[in-house]
């Protein structure tokens, strides 16, 4: 399973990366376009657009697979051992619950909703541009079970009592 959990980092990383870099040369290519040469691109900027919404869900998605996302730790940091860990398995429970009913379901929905309506620059299908709302829906889906498995490899083992416990404790 932890193969699997690398290989997604590894693939939702350098698809990040690469569109951050592809952002980056084409929002200077549209800045020197409309400053030097006072010709501004339409095309660059919903390219720029486009590409920073799908750099931030997937970048969502990579960054809850490291259970690395916000929370409020002013109740969870509460409760150490069996108890920590079943409040984990509930709130995992709670945001597949939600991936799935609101990306996976609802963007399939927006996607399939708009395939036939084109980008005004682009010409692209705007199917396209809301897939990636299911596509990290699903991935979030299985951080969501390898983050799960993991919480239960904890609850089986000898060490269960340590869980949730800080280092500086």
């Amino acid at each position: 399973m932890q193969s699997l959990r690398q290989i997604l980092d590894k693939v939702l990383i350098t698809i990040c990366v690469v569109l951050f870099i592809e952002m980056t040369i084409v929002g200077t290519y549209q800045i020197v376009t409309r400053y030097f040469f006072n010709s501004p691109s339409t095309i660059s900027e919903e390219i720029v657009t486009y590409s920073f919404t799908w750099l931030s869900i997937l970048g969502a998605a990579s960054v809850f697979g490291k259970r690395g996302h916000l929370c409020m730790t002013f109740f969870s940091a509460k409760f150490t051992g069996r108890k920590k860990a079943y409040l984990d398995i509930f709130s995992e429970l709670c945001v597949m619950l939600t991936a799935v009913s609101l990306l996976i379901y609802g963007g399939y929905i927006m996607s399939t909703e708009n395939f036939s309506q084109e980008t005004a620059s682009l010409g692209i299908s705007m199917g396209f541009m809301y897939a990636v709302l299911p596509i990290s829906g699903v991935i979030i889906c299985l951080y969501g079970i390898l983050n799960l498995l993991d919480i239960f490899k904890v609850l089986s083992s000898p060490d269960v009592d340590r869980y949730g416990v800080s280092a500086e404790s």
